[in-house]
């Protein structure tokens, strides 16, 4: 039989949670309970959309201009998003993961981002995919096996579905203190603003409210935490369904995107990205909350999605 665009298909259940995970870029394919989808599903033999639920690596978000400098030599990687002059999601989003373990409710995938042009490190990428009663945990390790030290970064690019309706009908619990603006062109950083003051408060979220037709394409910080040091972004339908992620401080940022698409508004806002990171846009630039992985040495980010 011929093999689905998306690659390998991993089936996984547990309770009331079902999911299916795609080789292609460690992906989250699609993600129910009870039935009812939770993240913006696409189909097996489809190229996958927007990114939808890829796991991002080395780093997540941007690079301004593919160029960066780190350990004293310049790099410049291809420019994956053209039309903003800038390298998109990292490299690990179309490597094809193989299977290190599996489970009925678990699955291990595995690959080797390889030293190449711009970016001339050896990182094997692990992600594991977990159903429990709790939703899905999902975690996403680098370990650096080259010669030489590593930056790295790292996130999951989920689309919420809250239930019912789009993202201008449903509700937004975003716990940040802070935004980082940035430019209406090219989406790179200008600074941290509070939220209460930033855009004339359209972003602050911090008590669940609307969020009709607010833009957002924005990453967050100065997370507010639980006593168990984790953070929690709630989205919420009118009939009082929803979903939520929640992670630790592995990921001191999160990029929520509205997912707007002014070109094809019938495809647009119909799910909310919701993408803690380890560190914020252009870090590889700018060095913030930037992951510097030594030879032999490995860094994981986990976070868990649940029905609410």
């Amino acid at each position: 039989m011929t093999r689905p665009l998306s690659g390998t298909q991993y089936e996984l259940r547990f309770g009331d949670y079902a999911a299916t995970i795609a080789s292609i870029g460690a992906t989250l394919r699609s993600l129910t309970h009870r039935g009812r989808d939770l993240v913006v599903p696409f189909a097996a033999d489809e190229v996958r959309p927007a990114f939808r639920g890829a796991s991002l690596a080395p780093w997540p978000n941007r690079v301004a201009d593919g160029r960066y400098t780190f350990a004293g030599a310049r790099q410049q990687v291809a420019l994956t998003e053209p039309e903003r002059g800038n390298a998109l999601h990292g490299l690990a989003s179309w490597l094809d993961f193989g299977a290190i373990e599996q489970t009925p409710s678990r699955v291990t995938l595995g690959a080797t981002i390889v030293a190449q042009p711009g970016y001339p490190h050896r990182v094997d990428v692990e992600v594991v995919f977990e159903l429990t009663e709790n939703g899905l945990f999902s975690s996403i390790t680098g370990s650096n096996s080259g010669a030489d030290a590593a930056p790295w970064g790292t996130g999951p690019h989920p689309y919420l579905l809250a239930g019912p309706g789009r993202v201008d009908d449903w509700s937004l619990l975003l716990p940040a203190d802070d935004v980082l603006e940035v430019t209406e062109d090219r989406l790179l950083p200008v600074g941290v603003a509070s939220v209460a003051l930033a855009n004339d408060g359209a972003w602050d979220f911090r008590e669940s409210r609307a969020i009709g037709s607010v833009f957002i394409d924005h990453a967050f910080t100065s997370l507010t935490r639980d006593a168990a040091g984790r953070t929690a972004v709630e989205v919420r339908a009118a009939d009082g369904t929803g979903v939520a992620i929640s992670w630790d401080a592995a990921c001191p940022w999160v990029q929520v995107h509205t997912a707007d698409k002014p070109l094809e508004p019938e495809l647009g806002r119909l799910g909310l990205a919701v993408e803690p990171m380890t560190c914020p846009p252009d870090a590889f630039n700018s060095g913030t909350d930037l992951v510097v992985l030594q030879p032999g040495a490995a860094h994981t980010a986990g976070w868990t999605i649940s029905a609410l």
